[in-house]
């Protein structure tokens, strides 16, 4: 039986997003032979339009990724729809894929960002980017000054809750199953000078209307007019080649995550983590930042260990 080859790189970038393109557009321009291992599931492709990100405010992620792709294949990266299901360090990583390959690494970007968890509430998940939003960074321009509700998910909902009322003066706060004694002094005087209404109960559902949103209904058959909604989403980081690793996490308000230096250099070693990999608030302007300063750091940080092992024999 032939002995199945296996392919070496400098560096495997796995997760196809903003923060990988970017990490492998530097490394790729830096002539270093990079792999880019994309399973195709950002996590914006809900959205129709990405917003905040200077040059490119109002582009679709599709399109976004769609011209990254090309930019990075300019300069000999290798992207492969594929999905990195294990990793093992003998010096440098190999890196198995859904499809049986195996490749090499010397040097490894994790950018496989977070699955977003949704308020089990019917009419959420359905509506999610349209007008069930998150971020009002992302979105609250295009729906400013309509009636807006936000679902409350954890008493941290707060926030979220004072957030969207720069956005617009008529916001309810529906605690859902959230209790209104989880909710501070501060909590109740902010919301009460923000101008936003608090509704105790628990949301049955959403009220659909010709492919809109016209309404939050409560379990106790009240409908809350409403055109707009925002929940916060449970953050589940896709962090699994980190933890097989042995990565040092550290638990924050919104899950646990790697424990990185300012280039995304984790506790491992020759692993960098970029994007939503690395922290719940990333977004894609950050998230292309990060990769692009991880690219480069290691580019540099190989050519220094190259030229070291060069004088020292």
């Amino acid at each position: 039986m032939t002995e199945k080859h296996t392919e070496s790189y400098d560096v495997v970038v796995v997760g196809g997003g903003a923060a990988g393109l970017s990490a492998a557009l530097v490394l790729g321009r830096a002539r270093r032979r990079t792999l880019v291992v994309d399973a195709g599931e950002p996590r914006n492709a809900p959205a129709a339009h990405m917003q905040g990100y200077l040059s490119r405010d109002g582009m679709s992620p599709a399109e976004f990724l769609a011209v990254g792709r090309e930019e990075i294949a300019r300069y000999g990266v290798e992207l492969v729809r594929d999905r990195a299901v294990d990793v093992t360090r003998d010096g440098d990583f190999t890196v198995a894929l859904a499809s049986g390959r195996s490749v090499r690494a010397r040097r490894l970007v994790v950018a496989t960002g977070l699955r977003d968890e949704l308020p089990d509430v019917p009419g959420v998940a359905e509506r999610f980017g349209n007008d069930v939003l998150h971020c009002p960074y992302c979105h609250g321009w295009e729906v400013r000054d309509q009636a807006f509700g936000v679902l409350a998910t954890t008493p941290l909902s707060v926030h979220q809750a004072l957030m969207v009322s720069q956005w617009s003066k008529d916001v309810t706060f529906f605690l859902h199953e959230v209790a209104e004694s989880d909710l501070s002094d501060d909590d109740l005087r902010r919301l009460a000078a923000a101008g936003v209404k608090v509704v105790p109960g628990a949301v049955a559902g959403l009220v659909i209307e010709d492919d809109r949103l016209t309404g939050v209904r409560l379990a106790d058959g009240t409908v809350h007019a409403r055109e707009v909604v925002f929940t916060a989403p449970r953050a589940v980081p896709q962090t699994g080649l980190l933890e097989k690793l042995g990565a040092e996490f550290q638990e924050t308000p919104f899950g646990s995550y790697p424990v990185v230096d300012p280039t995304g250099l984790t506790s491992v070693p020759g692993v960098w983590a970029a994007g939503n990999a690395m922290g719940y608030a990333e977004q894609v302007i950050n998230a292309a930042s990060g990769g692009y300063r991880a690219g480069a750091f290691i580019n540099g940080e190989l050519l220094m260990t190259d030229l070291d092992a060069a004088t020292s024999h």
